[in-house]
């Protein structure tokens, strides 16, 4: 028996068409899925199953039933904004390779006929798709203006312009294979992905593109990416994408540890965005500094919940990373530590930062916030004296309300008139037979799900 109660797998999509992002709002076009970026997906979905589903495997979740899927202990999200439709078709792939088909998928009907699911038994999982819209966990970078503004500010740093000017021979060179898009470091990412979409699809351009261009096309993009979706402060505006999915991360692991909660496999399909901005916030690029760049099609960053070896009984965390199709899972740690983490500790060291609703959300993007405003929780001195402003102000006004519905009440008390007979002053009447003029109810806003 193997010690992993559950995991939760974040997965970029697989090998797609030309993707532009606008380079100050990061807005996407449009793209589509290509037969090799569903291969890649299916790929990857084979593996996780030989991984968590293998009884061989070490990391076997063996209480999970892995021949027909429970969709009780198995859910799916999948990112429908920028390359919606793209990370949709790369989730269906990987669940084929997760859960192939399967002739015990079947159903006798009630004339004794026996009917397998078609193509030989597949097993259709649910996906919910996060749509922008109505969810910002899986892409709260978008209609940001504390993103645009991030992004504006790093445009302007001193860091980027010198690096701009030492690629200067790098986009003079490229300029000719590009045809017509800006040959800048602000638009790097779009030169990159189109280079890369080209060489692997347009045999023409393979054959003409010098050799190397492609490399150092990937090492500028991956600055790029790096300075922008990551933050000196963990609860900084560049580390959005990661605060947001973190509150996802968070849950599911306490579902899987609670025993009354049948999820033992989460996967999240996404795009590449938050894989940076975790890797930062969890202090692993300080180690290994490649994580700061773009992770390959068909990455899948794991979160393992295990139980530790005995007499210990706590759970910990396990973080594994794997760049694209090829090799294997890597073992990487949080926080410094030289080995898994304990699950407490690992929750207890980032809740604070994850944004739970789309109130917070809100609250970061707001135009005109300096930093410290950007964190969410006890951390924030800043917003902590400013509730306590508008606590007082609250009861002060309290205060004057209730002076002037005496006054009112007492000027009522006087003008109305009086009978002959005694009268009971409500004074004397016993405590339970008091008016109730009704209180405040708790108007706190509750918990927004994503």
């Amino acid at each position: 028996m193997t010690d992993v109660l559950g995991v939760l797998v974040i997965a970029r999509n697989g090998d797609r068409t030309e993707y532009y992002q606008d380079p100050r709002t990061y807005e996407g076009s449009y793209t589509e899925s290509t037969a090799l970026g569903a291969a890649e997906s299916h790929q990857l979905g084979s593996f996780l199953r030989s991984t968590y589903m293998s009884p061989s495997s070490p990391s076997y979740i063996s209480d999970m039933k892995t021949d027909l899927v429970d969709t009780h202990e198995v859910h799916v999200h999948a990112k429908a904004g920028g390359e919606g439709t793209v990370i949709f078709d790369s989730a269906i792939a990987l669940l084929q390779g997760l859960f192939p088909p399967n002739p015990a998928n079947k159903i006798v009907l009630a004339n004794e006929t026996t009917v397998v699911a078609p193509l030989g038994g597949y097993q259709y999982v649910p996906i919910e798709t996060v749509e922008p819209g109505n969810d910002k966990s899986l892409e709260p970078w978008t209609d940001c203006p504390a993103f645009e503004q991030h992004i504006s500010n790093v445009y302007s740093s001193s860091e980027f312009k010198a690096t701009e000017k030492a690629a200067g021979p790098f986009f003079g060179a490229v300029r000719d294979y590009v045809f017509g898009r800006p040959t800048t470091l602000e638009n790097s990412w779009n030169i990159y992905d189109y280079i890369s979409t080209e060489l692997s699809h347009n045999k023409t351009f393979a054959h003409r593109l010098p050799p190397t261009l492609v490399e150092q096309a990937r090492g500028f993009a991956n600055y790029h990416e790096n300075a922008l979706f990551s933050d000196k402060d963990v609860g900084g505006i560049g580390n959005l994408a990661g605060r947001t999915i973190l509150h996802t991360i968070l849950s599911s692991l306490q579902r899987i540890a609670f025993n009354g909660d049948p999820l033992q496999f989460l996967l999240i399909e996404t795009s590449y965005h938050p894989f940076i901005s975790l890797f930062h916030m969890l202090e692993m690029t300080k180690e290994n500094p490649e994580l700061g760049g773009i992770p390959n099609y068909a990455s899948a960053l794991a979160f393992e919940l295990r139980r530790g070896p005995a007499p210990e009984d706590r759970d910990f965390v396990r973080i594994k990373f794997k760049n694209g199709t090829n090799g294997d899972f890597e073992i990487h740690h949080a926080f410094g530590h030289k080995t898994d983490i304990a699950a407490t500790e690992f929750i207890y060291r980032i809740e604070n930062y994850a944004i739970t609703s789309q109130k917070q959300w809100a609250a970061a993007c707001s135009s005109g916030l300096e930093d410290d405003w950007l964190h969410i929780g006890s951390k924030n001195a800043i917003s902590s004296t400013v509730f306590a402003i508008l606590a007082a102000v609250f009861l002060l006004g309290m205060f004057v309300l209730s002076k002037f519905v005496k006054s009112a009440r007492a000027k009522a008390q006087n003008a109305r008139i009086r009978l002959a007979d005694d009268e009971v002053s409500q004074s004397d009447l016993p405590q339970s037979q008091y008016p109730n003029y009704g209180a405040l109810s708790n108007v706190g806003p509750g918990i927004v799900p994503f």
